[in-house]
């Protein structure tokens, strides 16, 4: 008996033009071609003489069953999918039903992927060029996906500053997803930032409406239709949606010399080997600018902007930061004995502060549990959750230390408190000699960076 080979084919948007060549011959050569009925009647002019088994919308592991059971027959199957079928389409859910019917890849029927244009890749085309830049594919169906799985992923899309493509987002019986959606996404981005709403691309019924998140939820939006929301740097101009790469940032009018520090080889002045000595210079300038207002600013982790001020001290102006070893952090809360009352900030991600007058001597450590037990408060802190701890000082505004988690973000921090508005200079000594003693300076990215291609050479 003929092995069998199942093909699956993604034959793009669904204009023949948009069909690679790998997929028009795979249909050609294919014996049986199953899919979904629509699918079908995209590609109907290359069926001829074949054998073709029509599937309805809810049918996906059907169809994947059949192309198996014709496989095992020695036939060549062709299951096909509009846009790329590796993408929200039947690549996965196939490979999942050979798997757990025992098939291996040497196991005799071969099976390829055969990719095409996916939806994000044709609708982009249509409206000019708004993922140029980084970008996200969501899909808004909650069939398969637990809504609040979908919407974890929509927050974390617009604090990155995605630009996102959501796809499946509405139909007949969902129709608040999308404006969940919106809500979501407004939290982080302007209410004029452009969308573009494309229907059918490529298809007898191709539609374009051009709007703004604010309006998004109000234009007609179906199951045919892919979303495009733009980031923070999109823009709508003769009405094309263009998301910039970055190249204005690097060179003069685009077409000139490369400005000033942006040469061959060397990262932009926000890159990884530049944008600390921005946040240092922001500091500078700026000496009232909290370390939380910095964070704030730069759309940067508590972490980071306290490493760019460890990598140069200084260069920030005022702000003095050390990290130290949490292996040590008994010998600096026992040294923290001589600061005086502290003030405990805890912070929760909902946006509570919480605020505990303390002395260091009241903590007492088990385990990886920091305790700290009074007749007014408990505060327990997991050692576990600690990435980093840091000793931070800003002249005569903040002295104390930071204990972040492995985002960067704050855990809990150990403030001195000031006495008619200065701090006592006694605490102030002991804060210092017990920065010098357990301080590690830090190694700043570029110091790496030059240490890396030392040792290439």
């Amino acid at each position: 008996m003929n092995k069998g080979k199942i093909l699956l084919v993604g034959f793009g948007p669904g204009a023949k033009e948009h069909m690679s060549y790998r997929a028009r011959e795979a249909i050609a050569e294919a014996d049986v071609v199953i899919g979904y009925s629509t699918y079908i009647k995209l590609v109907q002019e290359l069926l001829a003489g074949k054998e073709v088994i029509r599937k309805g919308m809810t049918e996906e592991i059907d169809r994947c069953v059949e192309a198996y059971e014709q496989a095992l027959l020695g036939k060549k199957v062709a299951l096909i999918s509009s846009g790329d079928i590796g993408v929200y389409g039947m690549a996965g859910p196939t490979f999942e039903v050979l798997l757990q019917a025992g098939w291996k890849p040497d196991s005799g029927i071969e099976v390829e992927v055969i990719p095409g244009a996916t939806a994000l890749n044709a609708c982009a085309a249509l409206v000019g060029a708004p993922l140029t830049h980084d970008f996200c594919s969501i899909s808004l169906s909650d069939l398969l996906t637990p809504w609040p799985t979908i919407a974890k992923r929509l927050e974390s899309a617009a604090r990155g500053d995605f630009v996102v493509a959501l796809y499946n987002p509405k139909s007949g019986r969902r129709t608040r997803q999308i404006v969940e959606a919106q809500t979501i996404l407004l939290r982080h981005r302007s209410p004029d930032t452009p969308v573009a709403i494309v229907k059918s691309g490529y298809r007898r019924r191709q539609a374009i409406q051009m709007t703004s998140l604010a309006h998004m939820a109000d234009c007609e939006i179906g199951m045919l239709c892919t979303v495009l929301i733009g980031n923070s740097a999109t823009f709508v101009q003769e009405g094309l949606m263009i998301t910039p790469r970055g190249y204005a940032n690097k060179y003069d009018r685009l077409t000139g010399e490369a400005k000033s520090g942006e040469e061959a080889g060397r990262s932009l002045s926000m890159g990884l080997n530049g944008w600390h000595a921005c946040v240092r210079k922001q500091l500078r300038d700026q000496p009232e600018r909290s370390l939380r207002q910095a964070a704030d600013y730069f759309a940067a982790p508590l972490g980071e902007i306290l490493a760019a001020i460890g990598a140069a001290q200084d260069e920030a102006g005022d702000h003095r930061a050390m990290a130290f070893a949490m292996e040590d952090l008994a010998g600096v809360l026992e040294a923290a004995i001589d600061w005086g009352r502290l003030r405990a900030v805890v912070r929760t991600d909902s946006g509570a502060t919480a605020e505990l007058l303390l002395d260091a001597g009241d903590f007492s450590r088990r385990g990886d549990w920091l305790n700290l037990i009074t007749p007014h408060f408990h505060l327990h802190v997991d050692l576990s959750r600690i990435a980093s701890a840091w000793f931070f000082s800003q002249e005569n505004r903040q002295q104390g230390l930071y204990f972040l988690d492995p985002q960067g973000d704050a855990l809990f921090s150990l403030l001195q408190i000031k006495r008619d508005g200065v701090f006592e200079p006694a605490a102030l000594t002991s804060f210092h000699q017990a920065r010098e003693r357990f301080g590690q300076p830090h190694v700043a990215a570029e110091e790496i960076l030059q240490a890396e291609t030392e040792t290439d050479e």
